[in-house]
């Protein structure tokens, strides 16, 4: 391979400014897709510089992400914030072909946001249930080792379907993260031509949206959901019918449902309405008692959101059917590379995975540590650790895909459900083989922790790989120094939840909510001590998503719809129908599609404004900002309705502002 020479190449090889127009749309029979970075040619992209930054981002984005997510359940997306970062440093270093640098610096920062959201849904549980179960203990090398095994197999698992997603299904997948972190990144490659002027769009859309989300999370001067149940007639309607209907107003969500589309945000808000509109109304009318005298937020967090849980395991397994092939692919290539038999030409740089042949050693290597780690470390009896260890190696293997397919369809990875599919699944196995009580319960939140953050970090990578591809980067180099940043991520992660164990608390009046883990720990106690398990609940979804599946519907978006919060799911219909009008705000193909991608680069800059203004809100709050407490009365609803119009109206007009 030739190494990088100005004067051997083109303008526009040796400074790309743009991505080509082929980049978010389905390729032609005989049409090859030409990342920024020339595939012939070596650029610098794992350099000192690039590694410590992304080191240092991975610790800084960790700690923040886990405070976060403990205190309000949300685990902002580090991709973007990072990203913009390396940009900004590059830049004011004046740092000549830094584009494959700050990939590397993305990739290694971006392992800080999946492993605390792999972490922080289950691994607090186990401090909530000390509560009431003193005979539990807690260490840094239980949260440690299963948020770092877990992060290992999440990479090695789904490196054999890094060319099935991120090539082979081009353009069929929206990937609104990655579009968004990719816009930022080219962004910053040139300062001048197109570029330039591509930068001071996506900054002042930045700016635009991270100001508007940055002010409701810390000020509240407007709603950030407008909500029918604000008003006394909606109030009177939730109670009597369980109607109800809410909308996020949040800049970065609106964007996402623009470059998600039409399509998916239709299917996914259809899945929401199925529930709200129509289970919710039905159990909360001709439920039982209990269920008539519960609010449509308790029936859905009580009953529909468990229909969507089975819905997503179900549409899981329908997509592991469907990918049988490629994981055919994936065993046969292995099996041939031990051979010594790789067969067709030498792929090109940007298309160079880690050996199939190594990959298969380190994911054995893996599994035995994780095998020695449930021996040792949890269960200490041989035959029931090797039974834990075969229900992780199964889940975590089948679910890659259906993590990765999620990210890829709507940039949410439903990791939190899909979990508590396994800690179900496992209690269930446990208490079978007699492992159950404090130590079932023990087990099975370390089981979950592992299986976590290994979905979370399938999901996280094909964002990254894919960014690669987009921009031409090395597929092996971000796959080799992923596990560094894995391994930090991890250490810090486990280092921050004790810490905050230690001042806050997990229990009690002035602790730290940690919503998911309360939910794995509600969940989980009542099956190892001999309670009940909602099993209908979860084959009425299963039995759903066969039948959407057989109607032609994507299973896996409408099941996503049911599980997620209608709030959520309403901006991203809002932002779909956006991008639908402004795709046919002229007669003139070329017009729309040039009106569209000026859209694209909108809606990039305002969730990424969103991402790296919501850090900006956390370090408010850490510093001791009153999180705002308002926006159920009526003036901020009605100031969220006018706001939320005005960012409506910015985001269509100036995606319009284009002719060609």
């Amino acid at each position: 391979m030739k190494k990088l020479n100005q004067n051997e190449l083109s303008p526009a090889e040796v400074d790309p400014i743009d991505l080509p127009e082929n980049a978010f749309r389905e390729l032609a029979a005989d049409e090859e897709y030409r990342p920024v970075m020339h595939p012939a040619h070596d650029y610098p992209e794992v350099t000192p510089y690039s590694v410590s930054m992304g080191l240092l981002l991975a610790v800084v984005f960790s700690a923040a992400a886990a405070y976060l997510g403990l205190k309000v359940g949300q685990v902002f997306e580090a991709a973007i914030p990072i990203a913009i970062i390396a940009v900004g440093l590059s830049n004011a270093r004046k740092m000549p072909n830094a584009l494959g640098q700050n990939v590397i610096i993305q990739s290694i920062g971006a392992c800080s946001g999946v492993i605390v959201a792999g972490a922080i849904f289950t691994l607090p549980a186990l401090y909530i249930l000390q509560g009431s179960h003193p005979e539990i203990t807690v260490d840094f090398m239980k949260v440690f080792l299963s948020s770092l095994l877990g992060g290992v197999l999440g990479i090695l698992f789904f490196i054999p379907f890094r060319k099935y997603f991120v090539k082979d299904m081009h353009g069929k997948y929206p990937f609104p993260e990655a579009t968004a972190t990719t816009q930022v990144l080219i962004s910053g490659n040139s300062a001048h031509g197109k570029s330039g002027g591509q930068a001071r769009l996506l900054v002042i859309a930045a700016l635009v949206g991270g100001i508007y989300d940055y002010i409701v999370a810390t000020f509240g001067f407007w709603a950030e959901s407008v909500t029918t149940t604000a008003y006394s007639w909606g109030q009177s309607l939730a109670a009597k019918w369980k109607f109800a209907f809410s909308c996020n107003t949040g800049a970065a969500v609106l964007g996402l449902g623009y470059i998600v589309g039409l399509k998916y945000a239709f299917v996914i808000f259809a899945g929401s309405l199925f529930v709200w509109w129509f289970l919710v109304p039905l159990l909360g009318t001709y439920g039982t008692a209990e269920m008539q005298a519960m609010m449509p937020q308790g029936l859905f967090s009580e009953y529909g959101r468990y229909i969507g849980i089975g819905g997503i395991a179900m549409a899981g397994l329908i997509g592991i059917i469907k990918s049988a092939p490629i994981i055919g692919q994936a065993f046969g290539l292995a099996v041939r590379e031990f051979r010594g038999r790789t067969e067709g030409a030498k792929p090109v740089r940007w298309q160079t995975d880690l050996s199939m042949k190594h990959v298969s050693v380190f994911i054995i290597i893996a599994l035995v540590a994780v095998l020695l780690f449930f021996w040792f470390g949890v269960i200490h009896t041989f035959w029931q650790a090797l039974v834990a260890w075969i229900v992780v190696t199964v889940i975590a293997f089948l679910f890659t895909t259906v993590a990765a397919n999620a990210i890829a369809i709507v940039g949410s990875n439903p990791v939190s459900g899909m979990t508590l599919m396994t800690l179900i699944i496992a209690s269930g196995v446990f208490v079978a083989i007699g492992l159950d009580g404090t130590s079932g319960m023990v087990a099975a939140l370390v089981l979950g922790g592992v299986v976590c953050t290994a979905l979370s970090m399938a999901g996280g990578f094909v964002t990254d790989l894919k960014i690669g591809y987009w921009l031409g980067s090395t597929p092996r180099k971000q796959e080799s120094w992923k596990f560094l940043g894995t391994l930090v991520s991890a250490a810090t992660v486990g280092a921050v939840i004790l810490m905050l164990n230690k001042v806050y608390g997990f229990t009690g009046p002035e602790a730290l909510s940690a919503p998911q883990a309360n939910a794995m720990a509600k969940v989980l106690e009542p099956m190892m001590m001999g309670g009940d398990t909602p099993w209908m609940l979860y084959i009425t979804g299963a039995v759903l998503a066969l039948l959407l599946n057989w109607l032609g519907v994507p299973a896996l978006a409408f099941c996503l719809g049911m599980f997620l919060p209608l709030e959520l799911n309403t901006p991203m219909l809002v932002g779909g129908l956006v991008n639908w009008f402004v795709n046919h705000s002229s007669k003139d193909a070329a017009v729309c599609r040039a009106r569209n991608d000026r859209g694209t680069l909108i809606a990039s800059g305002m969730i990424a404004g969103g991402a790296l203004f919501g850090v900006f809100a956390v370090i408010t709050l850490m510093c001791g900002m009153e999180a705002p407490k308002n926006g159920h009365e009526l003036q901020p609803q009605l100031l969220g309705l006018g706001a939320y119009a005005l960012l409506i109206a910015y985001l269509y007009i100036s995606s319009c502002k284009t002719k060609r």
